[in-house]
């Protein structure tokens, strides 16, 4: 599994992004692939990333939003 977490260059959610994945990932026993970054909004635009933090399992973002913009 690859775990893909794109965060914007101000989001202050990566300190517990980080735990609860990892956390998730131990619980279930997952053997995981993780990235985590940041980026720009127009290096999100180019992603076809909505918002901040963005996360995709294995390329599908868990939480798709119909909204412009990174946040």
């Amino acid at each position: 599994m690859k775990i893909e977490s794109y965060m914007s260059l101000g989001c202050g959610s990566e300190e517990k992004l980080r735990e609860h994945i990892g956390r998730a990932i131990e619980l279930e026993g997952i053997d995981a692939e993780l990235l985590f970054r940041r980026i720009t909004d127009e290096e999100a635009s180019a992603l076809g990333l909505k918002g901040s933090p963005s996360v995709l399992v294995n390329g599908a973002d868990i939480e798709p939003q119909e909204m412009a913009g990174f946040f």
